[in-house]
């Protein structure tokens, strides 16, 4: 096995992220760069398939999603525990316990394999010590969390919050790991063994929420209205209808959410512009570096010219540069073959859109590859 110095970096997205995902991984494992593959950072969809990715159990997450349903993801809540209970049960746990295994053997088994897994979750947390506004962010590793813990975050890194209620992580609350760091994309970084990022980032496009619901619930109590708290509620719901008919949110649920996406989307744009930003500023301090350097073999007196270019280098060296590295990055959005969760009724997910989804992530993956030069299969390669 040669030298692990590659990052994968897979982004938040629901259903439809972990399907295109999927895809992703299977066509980055049957090129040259998986055996060099030395760490996976997972936000929310990311790190459950980036889970299964490290294990090298793909073939099992695809039989696992082509199975799954959305209740057995997110099942709505009755209408009288919402306020209380979150506007869904978050059963995905149970459900990857009783199919693919407990999340704490999951976690026992990453401490053993070569590929580090990293997982972000947002830190809820009722106490003081957030002044610096970063310590919000919840940060993860298999090879150093203890394995209970881990499982643990795995889980709530993936508990979509504007529908269910965060999860305890340790001694932590928490939860949907895309309200502070949806695209771990700057994370690698940080790490000296890596000189190359492969990541995909899910594009989405989200439903709007309706109000076609309460418009036929609307419609079932118009018989009841000559009661006063029925006529009240039956008013309560038109000025609903006719906020959905302005634009504005249809309830507080539809506010959440809205809010969640605002938020998710803000902080993956930014990953990706401040890295850019700081990227850019290397290359031209760089230049700054080549350019000076040139002046002064040019201008400076030949019996000092030696000094003078040992003290620029010296103090360009004093004060290092931040790393660049060379980026393959995948993006991808679910198009028509979307599936849809649902707030309160739940549509089947058929396994024709599974797997056309499944598809075009593999292909999306294929052509950046091919196109960064690395469209060699594993089998192929020596």
């Amino acid at each position: 096995m040669g030298e692990r110095d590659v990052a994968v970096v897979l982004s938040g997205g629901g259903m439809n992220g972990v399907l295109l995902e999927l895809g992703f991984l299977q066509r980055l494992r049957e090129s040259e760069l998986w055996p060099r593959v030395a760490r996976i950072y997972g936000t929310s969809a990311g790190a459950l398939s980036g889970t299964m990715a490290a294990l090298d159990r793909l073939d099992d997450l695809e039989r696992f999603v082509v199975e799954l349903q959305a209740a057995e993801v997110f099942r709505p809540q009755s209408l009288w525990r919402q306020p209380l209970n979150g506007l869904h049960t978050y059963a995905l746990p149970n459900t990857i316990r009783a199919r693919v295994g407990d999340a704490s053997e999951l976690a026992r088994a990453l401490q053993d394999v070569p590929i580090e897994l990293v997982v972000f979750a947002a830190d809820v947390t009722d106490e003081a010590g957030h002044a610096d506004g970063l310590s919000y962010e919840l940060e993860f590793s298999s090879h150093s969390t203890p394995a209970d813990t881990f499982g643990e975050a795995v889980l709530a890194s993936a508990a979509i919050s504007a529908l269910v209620l965060p999860l305890r992580v340790g001694d932590r609350i928490a939860t949907d790991g895309g309200w502070v760091r949806n695209f771990p994309l700057a994370r690698p970084y940080r790490d000296d063994d890596i000189e190359l990022i492969v990541a995909f980032r899910y594009l989405p496009r989200y439903p709007r929420v309706g109000a076609a619901g309460l418009a036929r619930l609307r419609e079932r109590l118009t018989r009841f209205r000559a009661v006063p708290p029925v006529r009240a509620f039956i008013t309560e719901l038109q000025e609903a209808e006719e906020r959905q008919a302005r634009g504005e949110p249809v309830h507080l649920g539809d506010m959440l959410i809205r809010l969640m996406r605002v938020a998710i989307q803000r902080n993956t744009a930014l990953e990706e512009q401040l890295l850019e930003e700081r990227e850019r500023a290397t290359r031209e301090l760089q230049q700054v570096r080549d350019d000076v350097l040139r002046i002064v073999r040019e201008h400076a007196r030949p019996g000092r010219r030696g000094r003078a270019v040992r003290a620029v280098e010296e103090r360009f060296a004093a004060t290092p540069l931040p790393r660049t590295l060379p980026r393959i990055v995948v993006r991808g959005s679910a198009g028509e073959e979307g599936l849809d969760a649902g707030l309160r009724t739940q549509a089947e997910w058929p396994e024709d859109q599974k797997r056309a989804l499944i598809a075009r992530g593999y292909r999306l993956a294929d052509e950046e590859l091919r196109a960064a030069g690395f469209g060699v299969a594993l089998e192929d390669v020596g």
